[in-house]
């Protein structure tokens, strides 16, 4: 009876967790054979990289504002080479969370952080938040884009 069961749990089992891991490719439109990370050449007239970076320890708190620039770090962003890696290394850094998305409870704190700009020839408007375990992981992928986080007073 046993190995009648494990007959029929296995192959559903492996199903169930290969499929939990397709599927990335597809929804930003890259081919498993291309590499997720291939390099575009910008036109000549492309708008350089710049965004400016607010953060806030909370939603009342005054604002931390920087500018950051990554084609050669720079700004007055305090870890402007830091921040630069974090978002070359990040798959879509500014990719908000997806609707409807289930998250753990995990609440990393009050502050919020808004970033404007340009990056890699897109316009970005993106909001930061720690209110729950998919905006924190979110957060933590791109921290020293934030530098050091104001205080709550």
């Amino acid at each position: 009876m046993r190995y009648r069961t494990l007959l029929f749990i296995a192959p559903g089992l492996a199903v169930l967790l290969s499929s939990a891991a397709c599927g990335d490719e597809q929804t930003n439109g890259n081919s498993a054979g291309k590499p997720s990370g291939a390099t575009s050449v910008q036109p000549s007239g492309a708008p350089a990289d710049r965004l400016t970076v607010n953060v806030r320890a909370s939603k009342e708190a005054p604002a931390k504002s920087w500018t950051l620039t990554c084609e050669k770090p720079g700004g007055d962003h305090p870890k402007a080479a830091q921040a630069c890696a974090a978002l070359a290394k990040a798959k879509d850094p500014f990719k908000p969370v997806r609707e409807g998305q289930m998250c753990t409870k995990i609440y990393g704190g009050p502050a919020v952080a808004t970033v404007k700009g340009t990056w890699q020839g897109k316009q970005i408007d993106a909001m930061f938040t720690r209110e729950d375990g998919c905006q924190l992981h979110r957060w933590t992928q791109v921290a020293p884009l934030f530098g050091n986080v104001p205080k709550v007073r």
